[in-house]
């Protein structure tokens, strides 16, 4: 069954390119059972729409083992990037400028603002 196709997808042959490095993150103690091109498509939907983790369309695998693939890709190296940064620098993938959850938060700063100005002017 195929699935929707998002903006932030990214295609197969470029994932082809990052895939050892995702994949190197990961212990090797058994095979995995989960589609990783669809892990990361995942990804890129949350950094592109900044929709929380249970809104994940149910085309992709469950928010559970996103979070989880996520929080392994996440973690800084020593030299403080992350094998998601490597991967998204080397995917040539451009997110947007500001993700939902910042435009969110800049409408309620915003709204902040105006009614301190009122309760002090």
């Amino acid at each position: 069954m195929k699935r929707t196709k998002y903006a932030g997808d990214i295609s197969k042959e470029k994932f082809a390119e990052i895939e050892p490095l995702l994949r190197s993150v990961r212990r090797s103690t058994k095979p995995t059972t989960i589609d990783l091109y669809e892990v990361f498509c995942a990804v890129l939907y949350l950094l592109r729409t900044g929709c929380q983790w249970r809104f994940l369309p149910g085309e992709f695998p469950k928010w559970q083992s996103v979070y989880a693939y996520w929080r392994k890709w996440n973690g800084p190296d020593q030299h403080g990037v992350s094998v998601l940064e490597q991967a998204l620098k080397k995917s040539g993938w451009r997110g947007p400028r500001e993700t939902g959850a910042q435009r969110l938060q800049h409408v309620l700063d915003c709204g902040r603002a105006k009614r301190e100005e009122y309760r002090h002017g």
